[in-house]
């Protein structure tokens, strides 16, 4: 019996803490402890990887000749051929079911199984492979990607660090490059400790009078501030960015394999690309991420809201290079997304080709993801002041007047948010005032709106009417907002509201349709009507007593009495 709990570890310590287990038997009773304890989807995959590993060396190969294909379903035969390898036991196969049973599924399964294990055996005899540029193989074609080829050259290249773009809105360090600066530290300290390294955080600052935050972005988190400063980069131009972020990601440029113009000697840095980068999902960190990713030959997950480094193991032919064989990477940044339906996630994986890498293994971080760390003004970092020419040319447009807007409200960064949804139909006016009851009994509360209401027909009377807006919207479209409590009235959780709320610490909704969809992702739920509701939660947190009324309101689960402000 283990003593091992991985209930002790975090996903992204999980994987380097089981590296070094083999016994297939210890790895299944640590299984069984994730499943009777949290019950991580994340961590089941990783041992179940682990087991799957070391499980194939154990197996015995499956007997072609006891096999009764006319007992057997094409998925009982599919399952079957997974462990037969010899192609003239498959083709016994073949004639007996073509002499047989003759179906045609069960045919089309035992060719593809010859097909994969021939493929295999000619990719072990080492095929010569076609390692040209597009551009070379298919000279009629017309390939945007054509001055690149120093980057699509590097194999076996060096890589190190986490780079962070922190981005600047109207001179100010906006709070999610605070966020990424503070889990770059968390990831790149366990890294370390892992792989016995000492790679660094290295934050970037483009802009005009930008290094007036280098001693906060070291305080943050970072180790290394890679500036540039320029009064034509007061605001974004993706050209000129694009092209100052990829200038500064490929410097120091050290690979002597492949073709490396661009790079040049940096005193501060002897790889050839970062290893991973970090983007804010805002507006212009979304232009920017894929720009620069693009530029550089690599991959992008986008809008992520949880990270973590560990190794996986992977089957894809097209990673591995062998049909039918795992290979284990190891290094590789797992990024986390909601999925489009926004009800389930999807951990997208960037890794390199046997004749191709992919670096820097890149992710755009929705705001609110992660908490803003303490700033530690005693710690130190190394500037590095990026002087490289800039092209009259990444300037195409001049900014000579404007109009400043009303910025409007931005909903990030409450403690409380109270959303409100087609469920004030009835008195949409009072609705609004109701919520803004609510809301005035938190120390930082704001009010937010679903798309319904933004879009819909309803007459609100002019006191209530600044609340409507789509400056206050939540969701796809909207805002993104992850406050500690948020409470969804008359809310029905369309799949696209979900998307802007989901990270939310507690979930408090409100509906009178007990199989709403925000039902299934409420931490309470409460049916009720909200015009009865509100009121009686607004009075309870006046006495202190919010469980209490969520429990006498129908609350699935009650929560704790006393005073939640």
């Amino acid at each position: 019996m283990t003593d091992f709990d991985p209930g002790d570890h975090e996903i992204a310590e999980l994987g380097p803490a089981i590296k070094d287990i083999d016994n297939v038997a210890e790895l299944e009773e640590i299984l069984q402890k994730e499943h009777r304890g949290e019950n991580r989807a994340g961590a089941i995959a990783l041992i179940e990887s682990r087991i799957e590993k070391f499980s194939e060396d154990d197996e015995e190969p499956a007997d072609a000749d006891g096999l009764d294909l006319s007992e057997m379903s094409a998925a009982d035969v599919g399952n079957a051929l997974q462990g037969i390898d010899d192609i003239s036991d498959l083709e016994s196969l073949l004639e007996r079911e073509e002499s047989g049973e003759d179906r045609g599924s069960v045919k089309r399964l035992i060719q593809n199984r010859i097909d994969s294990v021939q493929g295999s055996d000619e990719e072990a005899a080492e095929a010569e492979i076609d390692e040209r540029p597009p551009e070379e193989r298919h000279p009629d074609l017309d390939h945007p990607t054509r001055d690149k080829r120093h980057v699509r050259a590097l194999r076996g290249g060096v890589y190190r660090d986490m780079w962070v773009y922190c981005e600047t809105q109207a001179g100010e360090l906006i709070d999610v490059s605070k966020e990424m600066l503070g889990k770059a530290r968390q990831l790149m300290d366990q890294y370390n400790d892992d792989y016995d390294e000492q790679e660094r955080v290295v934050a970037v600052l483009i802009g005009d009078d930008v290094s007036k935050h280098v001693e906060d972005v070291v305080a943050y988190g970072a180790d290394v501030v890679v500036v540039r400063e320029d009064d034509r980069l007061g605001r974004f131009q993706h050209k000129a960015y694009t092209e100052i972020f990829c200038d500064m990601a490929r410097a120091g440029a050290s690979h002597d394999g492949g073709e490396v113009t661009g790079g040049r000697d940096e005193d501060w840095r002897d790889y050839d690309k970062p290893r991973y980068v970090l983007f804010p999902a805002t507006n212009n960190g979304r232009d920017l991420s894929a720009l620069v990713q693009g530029e550089l030959d690599s991959g992008l997950a986008s809008d992520c809201s949880g990270l973590y480094i560990t190794e996986e193991v992977i089957s894809n032919p097209v990673k591995t290079g062998v049909a039918g064989e795992k290979k284990e990477f190891e290094r590789i940044l797992h990024m986390k997304r909601p999925d489009f339906s926004g009800f389930e996630y999807s951990t997208i994986l960037c890794i390199d080709n046997p004749t191709r890498e992919f670096h820097p293994q890149g992710a755009s971080v929705i705001p609110g993801s992660f908490d803003v760390p303490d700033p530690d003004p005693a710690r130190e970092g190394l500037v590095v002041e990026h002087d490289a020419p800039l092209d009259d040319d990444w300037f195409p447009v001049t900014v000579t007047d404007f109009d400043q807007l009303d910025e409007g409200i931005d909903l990030t960064g409450h403690d409380v948010i109270v959303a409100v949804g087609r469920g004030i139909g009835d008195d949409p006016t009072r609705g609004i005032e109701l919520a803004q009851e609510l809301a005035g009994q938190f120390d930082d509360a704001e009010i937010g709106v679903t798309r319904g209401i933004v879009t819909g027909s309803y007459q609100f009377d002019g006191h209530v009417e600044q609340y409507t807006h789509e400056d206050r919207q939540i969701g796809e479209t909207g805002q993104i907002v992850a406050p500690k409590l948020y409470i969804a009235a008359g809310i029905s959780g369309a799949v696209q509201h979900k998307v802007g709320m989901d990270e939310s610490d507690t979930i408090v909704s409100i509906n009178t349709d007990p199989n709403a969809r925000i039902r299934d992702f409420s931490d309470y739920f409460i049916e009720g009507d909200l015009f009865e509701v509100l009121p009686r939660l607004t009075e309870a947190l006046k006495e202190g007593q919010l469980g209490e009324a969520i429990a006498s309101d129908g609350g699935d689960t009650a929560a704790e009495g006393g005073d939640t402000r």
